[in-house]
């Protein structure tokens, strides 16, 4: 049965979306039908259909009251809008449907699992989001609450665990059970993710304490995934109030990988290392899902907290997700390409081999706003060096955004303080990348409105936003001393 909330909800959807055109839109990123967009939920595969659900507050491209927008595709890349899946309109999510995932049964539907929020004047008039988990259960498009929701609440927490911050349920299926993690913040005042089982998703019994932060990462984790991949076992997680540890995490909202172990007796995670996620100015709240054809693919928020409401005027929706990205472990870390679908979309390939840098260079043929461009730079001489390399994208002679690399202190740096982003605030990144004798593989995708970056077949991704008017489409390139490049690039066309 359709709410009230939800009915109104998809008629505003279907009288106002319509009315943002596809050129105002990234050609093959996802944004929402209309107004906000944050993080990705629900990311499964769903009767062979990848289907994902996202945090949304239509009315408004600013964050409100959590409804559950919903596309699906068949290749990460075409995406099929679909009605509002969730709202607000129940007395235990009454003032949000947080994040969460779902899971295919083996009756034929969809399950979702996610975090219901009422907010509750306490005792001593302080107000605070009291946070449980919820499910609903559906066909592909109408979604059913579970009449006995909550199912899992702060009675189900372990000692000094908070219910005020427990949130973001990832499921999963193994050996004929289900599993969650979810996100909680213990008696320390930090992060930790707590495992939960159940037989049905309807009863949930409480298995212990994944990992914790102990202060060491950020404070609250959110957003938790867990699984295993090529023979370790992965957990992601985004944490609030990240203090800053030298080029590898940056301060405030940040995301961390922990890579190990799994003892499952204990049900803990031995971390091995530990890293960021994406190195870049625009990621938070990544979700995977498993494909049939076995790949762990990855998409995450393309935006940040700390310049979510620095919006231009003119947008009537506002946020985006990332490319999916393919991830695998390499030498104990974490790396990420794109969908291989993408290479579906090259076309008209540009190839240059050892290009002499001494200056400001542009190539022929060499620009646009939605390519696939991989640039591989080194010294001019064997055992020789350079000082710095760069890349200018979506120039236009007064804007541009740029990544350097420099190789005495193996560092990459984006800046986007020329992008047209019109705030002073978080336009610069740096981070540490492996040393090979001063050469480099860049790889950037960028769509119209953002620039995705691979470095060395994806040992480290970093995202950004960018605000330039599309017109500015000019690639250059700069060194200091003695570099040669090999530029391959490639037009996409969805």
């Amino acid at each position: 049965m359709i709410s009230e909330k939800l009915k109104k909800a998809r008629e505003f959807e279907d009288q106002y979306g319509p009315f943002i055109k596809d050129k105002n839109r990234p050609d093959f990123h996802l944004t929402p039908t209309i107004g906000w967009m944050n993080d990705p939920n629900g990311f499964s595969v769903y009767k062979g259909e990848v289907h994902l659900f996202y945090q949304y507050h239509p009315y408004s491209t600013k964050w409100g009251p959590m409804h559950w927008g919903h596309v699906k595709t068949r290749d990460f890349l075409h995406w099929e809008r679909l009605p509002v899946a969730l709202a607000p309109d129940t007395e235990y999510d009454r003032n949000g449907c947080f994040s969460g995932s779902a899971v295919e049964l083996p009756d034929g539907h969809q399950l979702i699992v996610y975090t219901g929020v009422r907010q509750v004047r306490e005792e001593n008039g302080e107000l605070h989001e009291h946070q449980t988990q919820c499910v609903a259960v559906g066909d592909g498009v109408d979604y059913e609450k579970y009449e006995m929701n909550p199912v899992i609440t702060a009675g189900d927490l372990p000692v000094g665990g908070s219910a005020f911050d427990f949130r973001d349920p990832k499921i999963w299926r193994e050996d004929g059970k289900y599993y969650i993690v979810v996100g909680n913040r213990p008696a320390d005042g930090s992060g930790s993710i707590l495992l939960y089982e159940s037989e049905d998703c309807l009863s949930w019994k409480y298995k212990g304490v994944l990992a914790a932060c102990h202060n060491q990462y950020g404070r609250m984790w959110e957003c938790p995934d867990f699984f295993e991949l090529d023979g370790k076992h992965v957990l992601l997680t985004s944490p609030q109030e990240m203090t800053a540890i030298g080029l590898e995490f940056h301060a405030g909202n940040g995301t961390v990988c922990l890579i190990g172990e799994y003892d499952r007796e204990k049900c803990h995670l031995l971390r091995e290392n530990v890293q960021a996620i994406d190195y870049g100015l625009d990621f938070y709240a990544p979700q995977t899902l498993l494909t049939p054809d076995g790949r762990r693919v990855m998409i995450g928020w393309m935006q940040n907290w700390e310049t979510s409401n620095c919006q231009p005027n003119y947008v009537r929706c506002f946020g985006q997700m990332t490319l999916p990205r393919e991830l695998s472990v390499r030498d104990g870390r974490l790396c990420q390409t794109p969908v291989r679908e993408l290479e579906a979309c090259r076309s008209y390939q540009i190839l240059y081999r050892n290009v002499h840098l001494g200056g400001l260079t542009t190539l022929q043929n060499v620009r646009g706003r939605v390519i696939d461009m991989t640039v591989t730079v080194r010294p001019a001489v064997r055992g020789g060096t350079y000082s710095w390399f760069k890349i200018n994208v979506a120039g236009d002679g007064e804007h541009m955004t740029t990544v350097r690399y420099k190789p005495e202190c193996s560092t990459v740096r984006i800046d986007r303080t020329r992008c047209g982003f019109p705030h002073d605030i978080v336009n610069v990144r740096d981070f540490v990348v492996s040393a090979r004798q001063g050469e480099i593989k860049l790889r950037l995708v960028l769509d119209k409105y953002s620039m995705e970056l691979f470095v060395n077949d994806g040992e480290q991704a970093a995202t950004t936003v960018i605000y330039t008017d599309v017109s500015a489409d000019a690639i250059s390139f700069d060194a200091l001393g003695g570099a040669v490049m090999d530029v391959e690039k490639y037009d996409l066309i969805l």
